[in-house]
């Protein structure tokens, strides 16, 4: 088995956990925050906008189940990486597009794939996404943790979390744990 470490922001981590959850070959998900400056933050201080920090998901994964280009591949499909420090209404640096490697061939990988992604006319606008390497990653909170789960008939989930997560599923049948 080989396993790999990576974390992703595309705005508010609640989309983004709730949807890899579901992905074969993820093993672990965890929301939290990183690539800012401020140490153990809160959420409190990360909605300030001060600590430079963004919301994102670690993802440990079986790179013989899935590999980093699949998962950056469903990732990209989750948000708009062409707004710079926002996702629909949220905005602000914690909502922005980051992609966190661990290693050099992650960073490859993902550099490929926004050249690839930018040069593909996929959106109309140039990719913003942040590449930074994987330094310090503080776990949020534990009642953010698989929040749509623990909190599907929340104004958010529903509004926000349901729609993008019943999207994800029928675009990416074949990445989905059954169950």
């Amino acid at each position: 088995m080989s396993d790999n470490t990576i974390a992703l922001g595309g705005g508010c981590f609640w989309c983004i956990d709730s949807a890899f959850r579901l992905v074969k070959g993820v093993v672990a998900v965890m929301s939290g925050y990183a690539a800012g400056n401020t140490e153990n933050p809160s959420y409190e201080d990360i909605c300030t906008g001060t600590t430079n920090h963004a919301e994102v998901v670690k993802l440990d994964y079986n790179e013989d189940i899935v590999s980093t280009k699949e998962l950056l591949v469903l990732f990209f499909s989750l948000h708009d990486p062409t707004t710079l420090n926002r996702q629909g209404a949220d905005k602000g640096t914690q909502y922005r597009s980051i992609i966190l490697y661990n290693d050099e061939e992650q960073k490859r990988i993902a550099t490929e794939m926004i050249h690839q992604l930018d040069a593909s006319d996929t959106w109309s606008n140039p990719i913003v996404t942040e590449l930074a390497k994987l330094t310090r990653f503080y776990p949020a909170e534990s009642y953010h943790q698989d929040y749509y789960r623990k909190n599907p008939n929340q104004g958010y989930c529903q509004m926000v979390v349901k729609p993008k997560l019943e999207k994800f599923q029928s675009k990416h049948i074949d990445f989905i744990t059954e169950g």
